[in-house]
């Protein structure tokens, strides 16, 4: 059988087995029904192969096993199941949940920012609606009163008129459509940042409320309320392991179904404590926000106050990000109003699926089943064994943390949800709280606490058969599963907040006084050519190579590069030829040589004096 053929019958089981139950007047959803699908499959007890293709007669066996559990309204197996299904598929983080919100607003105002973007007004009266249409975005935006209000209309207008006056509309209309709406948020905020002020000043805020005053009011009603519904469910907890200590000790065939009946409410009221604990971390998480933004907002305020103090002009550059992040401020109020309300209503919800304990142990069978027992809770439990702390030097192959030698010891993910794992393995599904402090057992990557020093040493000595005992008891209770946090065995049952968070738990960080020798030049010497160590000739460096990345390649276009037509140039090949100059010749002039004759005199008393040009003739030469 193909991967799609296998999803093709199993969606045909899942729609089956709906079917089935909503003719009998039980409507369960599809997340539900998968799941107990996927858990009928793995409980060994009713003898499904997985590494076999299912015949006719299982399929039908397994539609008929699953059908009987989700009819089964008083099984609080079921009702735990329902819860696990219920939270993973409703609860969100406060991250999520606030950008899903903003896209559900983005989304609603689309119309309305369209309207406007699109708009091509001319005449006076189109303008006008345009500008009304631009306030009623403001306030939509914004969450400042009813839109329909005609005195928060007015004050809106006022602000935006301040701000952005008619005149201005046909500059705004002329920007494309990412620039008006990038303007139309923009002027939201101002808007939004000028009323909020003058609401502080006394001098307006029509139809705003006071989110900071509701805040401190709504917090500690939510955390008062989620702390009543934890104490109910930790004291039932707490009487229910009590209940089932004294049955495991004194078991016998009456009590044998009793005692099932017991985990499985056990492991109902543990499933709630848990989830409740969540809910709780994200109200402390609310109401830190809170306590700082409400600081963040007075500061603001009064930095305002003194920018326009005593002034009849203020520039806008120095008004117009405060207003913004005024508005910014009132807009994360209003997200923590909205994750406050859905936490709220989260924990109403959840109520739905503890109905089976007042029918199945009402309170005067509680009180006669606690006759003679003594009741502990979690922290007298952890509180008895403090101070019997594991002998980390009995252990060669085990690794133990100890919060003294651990940074972020209480940081650390533990395995089972803090519960003892001995206890649970060996005592047949009883949850017990685990004492971190007692020391945590690192196994293959996991961490594992105990209830006691005693079961601590029996786990550490064989922790692969226990591990193994807990998850063959997962199978046949599928609850365990998402309670014990046990996706890394069955990874197909994994909740979606554990999938996403399963690859982040934390390396423990262990601290030791330790030293290291090291050799002298253990490798050989090696000579960066290339080192600098003077700063300005790296900068020299940087600046020649910032230099080089300006520098363009110029190069040619190629025959056809254009595409356009083609194209060709003729030219003249180079000839194997010559050419004659004159000769360089140069030419001596002839020496003049001119003799005289008879300058010395003679007998005669008159000298007779002979000139003889001997030079020679030019052709001569």
């Amino acid at each position: 059988m193909t991967h799609s053929q296998a999803e093709n019958v199993i969606k045909n089981i899942i729609r089956e087995i709906g079917q089935e139950c909503a003719m009998k007047g039980q409507t369960v959803s599809e997340t539900l029904v998968a799941f107990m699908v996927k858990a009928v499959v793995l409980d060994p007890r009713n003898e499904f192969n997985v590494d076999r293709t299912l015949t006719k007669a299982d399929v039908q066996k397994l539609i008929k096993l699953c059908i009987e559990r989700l009819l089964d309204t008083r099984n609080p197996s079921l009702d735990t199941i329902k819860m696990q299904v219920y939270f993973d598929m409703n609860y969100t983080n406060r991250v999520e949940l606030i950008n899903e919100q903003h896209r559900i607003l983005e989304s609603r105002l689309a119309p309305v920012s369209r309207e406007i973007t699109d708009n091509r007004a001319r005449t006076r009266e189109e303008l006008e609606s345009v500008y009304r249409k631009i306030v009623s975005y403001v306030l939509l935006r914004s969450g400042l009163g009813s839109p329909t209000d005609i005195k928060v209309i007015r004050e809106a207008t006022a602000a935006l008129q301040s701000v952005f006056p008619q005149t201005e509309l046909g500059a705004f209309l002329s920007f494309n459509k990412k620039e008006k709406e990038r303007q139309l948020k923009e002027l939201t905020m101002i808007v939004t940042g000028i009323r909020l002020f003058n609401k502080d000043c006394g001098k307006g805020g029509e139809g705003i409320d006071d989110l900071p005053a509701i805040l401190n009011e709504a917090i500690p009603a939510a955390s008062h309320h989620i702390d009543i519904e934890l104490q109910s469910s930790q004291d039932l907890a707490y009487r229910y392991t009590a209940m089932v200590e004294m049955m495991h000790q004194s078991l016998n065939a009456e009590m044998e179904l009793k005692l099932t009946m017991l985990k499985e409410v056990l492991y109902n009221v543990r499933q709630h404590e848990a989830y409740l604990c969540v809910i709780l971390s994200d109200v402390i998480t609310c109401a830190q926000e809170v306590e700082m933004m409400q600081k963040q907002f007075a500061a603001q305020m009064e930095q305002l106050k003194n920018v326009v103090r005593a002034k009849t002009a203020v520039p806008t550059s120095q008004v117009y990000p405060i207003f913004i992040a005024l508005s910014n401020l009132w807009t994360s109020f209003q997200d923590e109003i909205l994750v406050l309300s859905f936490l709220n209503n989260l924990t109403v919800n959840l109520q739905q699926f503890l109905d089976a304990h007042a029918v199945i142990f009402p309170e005067d069978v509680m009180e006669s089943l606690l006759e003679g027992i003594t009741v502990k809770t979690d922290e007298e439990r952890l509180k008895k064994s403090a101070d019997d702390k594991v002998n980390i030097s009995d252990f060669t192959s085990e690794e133990w943390l100890l919060p003294e030698t651990t940074i972020n010891f209480s940081q650390l993910t533990v395995q089972y949800h803090g519960f003892c794992a001995y206890n649970f393995a060996v005592k047949d599904g009883l949850l017990l709280p685990g004492n971190p402090s007692l020391g945590i057992l690192k196994h293959k990557e996991k961490y594992y606490t105990f209830c006691s020093k005693e079961a601590a040493y029996s786990f550490a000595r064989n922790p692969d058969k226990y591990i193994k005992m807990i998850g063959e008891k997962a199978k046949e209770s599928p609850e365990l599963i998402q309670l014990l946090e046990l996706h890394q065995q069955f990874e197909s049952l994994a909740p979606y907040s554990q999938i996403k968070s399963k690859d982040k738990s934390l390396k423990p960080i262990t601290k030791c006084d330790s030293s290291t020798q090291t050799e002298t030049h253990i490798l050989p010497p090696t000579f960066e050519k290339d080192y600098e160590w003077n700063e300005w000739e790296l900068r020299r460096k940087a600046i020649k190579l910032a230099n080089l990345r300006q520098k363009l390649t110029h190069s040619v276009q190629t025959n056809l590069s254009h595409m356009r037509r083609d194209n060709s140039a003729q030219v003249y090949l180079m000839k194997d030829s010559s050419t004659q100059t004159k000769r360089e010749n140069s030419s001596n002039v002839p020496r003049p040589q001119i003799f005289l004759a008879g300058l010395r005199g003679g007998t005669p008393p008159i000298t007779h004096m002979t000139k003889v040009n001997l030079t020679r003739a030019v052709d001569e030469t």
